[in-house]
């Protein structure tokens, strides 16, 4: 019976403490929204590093829609090797296969557990391969972001290692 009892406090206690890292992270954006006056930079930035830090990923990317593209419009801890492959501000046209760009064209989130294991690595698409070989990204979460139905971008977070992402982490980030 004790140990049952220690098992449900346990379970409380990471509950607790979800709820209050979520209600820490929701604070900090409307904070940064509250305090921008217009300029979207530091929203989509604190947006990454809360969704990367509450998703216990290594570093993230927030892409916007543009020109029937995508381009990165802020990075949270991108690795040294990776940092030439990620241009700022620079439009590019991936795949149909690259998660990001498939999350942006289905509107749904997509789950990679092994990004060396995805057609769009297996099929030699360059964001792909330069994710893996620069960025070491394994596991990734993609998030459309919509405006009225309308695709403005997504945001991915990566880890370095095969780990999936739980279902309440992949819920926290789309909301």
């Amino acid at each position: 019976e004790n140990t049952r009892l220690l098992n449900e406090l346990r379970q409380r206690t990471d509950d607790l403490t979800e709820a209050l890292e979520q209600q820490t992270a929701t604070s900090e954006v409307l904070q940064v929204i509250s305090s921008s006056q217009g300029d979207l930079e530091p929203v989509f930035r604190a947006l990454l590093e809360n969704a990367t830090r509450i998703c216990d990923a290594k570093f993230g990317n927030l892409w916007l829609a543009k020109d029937n593209g995508l381009m990165v419009s802020a990075t949270h801890g991108v690795p040294a090797e990776y940092r030439d492959q990620v241009q700022l501000g620079v439009v590019i046209h991936p795949g149909p296969e690259v998660p990001v760009a498939r999350a942006t064209s289905s509107r749904q989130v997509v789950h990679i557990h092994d990004l060396r294991l995805d057609r769009a690595y297996l099929n030699g698409e360059q964001v792909a391969v330069q994710g893996v070989e620069k960025g070491g990204v394994r596991t990734l979460v993609a998030v459309p972001m919509l405006r009225d139905r309308e695709v403005v971008g997504a945001f991915a977070v990566y880890r370095q290692e095969v780990r999936p992402f739980t279902d309440k982490q992949i819920e926290l980030v789309k909301n």
